[in-house]
């Protein structure tokens, strides 16, 4: 027995799991010195969870294209980053019309579901047209191939909307039916926060029962399993995998607004860092696994907002929280050290890998 695990471990392995113990052994200590000096109160925490959950249903959003593509393509759409950009950006400027006319605050409900409808129909064209211009003349490319091109899309839609709108950050119109507060005996919750983790969450679901109940999604199941043999049941596969990119960009639209909402301004380099962290979202849950993303999104969204606090505060840190992206990516290391295949995530059959 311990023959076969001397033959299986390397030297990489052996100091990846070093480098892992380090990690968890540092994370306890200040996590424990923390605690002890007890500088955060009760309220502290509840407010750093429900920051949590409101981020991680973002990134939970947007990690849904980048895990259902590859689901689909076995390839990562890094362009992803600005179709989230794009939505909440053309939407900005129907809401700020809808702001100088005073509907805003007249009819508040109406405008921003005219509001999501604009960002999410604007996300899903932009995502179709990477697709059918940018991905589907290179499907049997080498793969390098179609990352190099997701790359340059990428950079190519940034200055395209900086060439359209200017470089300047633009500051999104407050709806003042989401501003203030809810109060629960000692606990507070703010307004945005809560509707934005509650919109996030029906997204969530509308979009996981559309994928395994109706038939489009189980179409796009079936692409996803085997190309091939889709094809010979009839499916139209170019036609799933476009349907994969228009869905995908719908809900990296409305996470956008979600955003915009939650963090009051948009700008043409907004998808960079949302995007980064929703990939590792999609990666920590099990990339191409559905609930995995969901999970993986709620997971590093509430790592961000409490790990800063928990595991460096207590180590007199002037300013844990920012290295919160840090915490992040030690999260992503961690799990890819202890688990590769993510949370929920299966080994890829040699075909598909």
């Amino acid at each position: 027995m311990l023959q076969r695990i001397r033959e299986r471990l390397t030297l990489t392995d052996m100091i990846m799991w070093v480098i892992g113990a380090v990690l968890l052994a540092m994370m306890t200590w200040g996590s424990i010195a923390t605690i002890k000096a007890e500088t955060y109160t009760l309220h502290h925490w509840f407010d750093f969870i429900i920051f949590g959950l409101a981020q991680g249903s973002i990134y939970a959003l947007i990690a849904m294209g980048y895990t259902m593509v590859y689901g689909v393509l076995r390839m990562i759409n890094f362009a992803h980053s600005e179709v989230f950009m794009s939505g909440p950006y053309t939407a900005y400027y129907v809401a700020a019309a809808f702001y100088s006319s005073g509907l805003l605050d007249q009819y508040p409900i109406l405008c921003l579901m005219v509001i999501f409808v604009v960002a999410m129909i604007t996300s899903s064209g932009i995502a179709f047209l990477l697709e059918r211009v940018a991905y589907r003349p290179l499907r049997t490319a080498p793969r390098l191939i179609p990352l190099i091109t997701a790359i340059g899309a990428s950079f190519f839609l940034q200055y395209v909307f900086r060439g359209l709108f200017g470089s300047g950050f633009q500051a999104y119109p407050v709806v003042k039916i989401l501003e203030g507060e809810w109060t629960f005996g000692e606990f507070r919750l703010l307004k945005f926060q809560v509707i934005v983790i509650l919109a996030a969450a029906l997204l969530l679901a509308a979009l996981y029962s559309f994928i395994q109940q109706t038939k489009v999604g189980k179409a796009i199941r079936a692409v996803s399993e085997d190309k091939e043999t889709a094809y010979l049941m009839g499916i139209d596969v170019d036609r799933m995998i476009s349907t994969t990119f228009v869905i995908g960009g719908m809900a990296a639209g409305a996470a956008g607004v979600l955003y915009a909402l939650m963090f009051k301004q948009v700008h043409f380099f907004m998808g960079f860092i949302p995007g980064i962290k929703a990939f590792t979202a999609a990666v920590l849950g099990g990339i191409g696994n559905i609930p995995g993303a969901m999970l993986g999104g709620i997971f590093l969204g509430l790592i961000e907002s409490i790990g800063p606090s928990l595991f460096l505060g207590g180590l007199g840190i002037v300013a844990p929280y920012q290295l919160k992206d840090a915490i992040a990516f030690t999260m992503l290391v961690l799990v890819l050290i202890f688990r590769p295949t993510g949370i929920l995530g299966e080994r890829l059959a040699v075909k598909k890998a």
